[in-house]
């Protein structure tokens, strides 16, 4: 059996990828939210139709749980 100071440490045993994981989360649900519904308010803007930003917050927010399972739900 190697000593402590001789076990190498993965990288899924140092705690980072959970911290990782805390971090991208909320980051892709605020930048989803944020960039579609920027976009919906863009064409809400443009259109006159106020429809457009709470689908595209819907949207955005939608997008970013599929992007999160994908990426750490498997």
């Amino acid at each position: 059996m190697p000593a402590m100071s001789e076990k190498k440490i993965r990288p899924e045993d140092d705690g980072r990828d959970f911290a990782s994981a805390a971090w991208s989360i909320p980051s892709y649900l605020l930048s989803g939210m944020i960039l579609y519904g920027g976009a919906g308010w863009l064409l809400s803007k443009w259109t006159g139709v106020i429809a457009f930003t709470p689908i595209g917050l819907i949207l955005g927010v939608a997008l970013a749980v599929y992007l999160v399972y994908r990426k750490y739900g498997r």
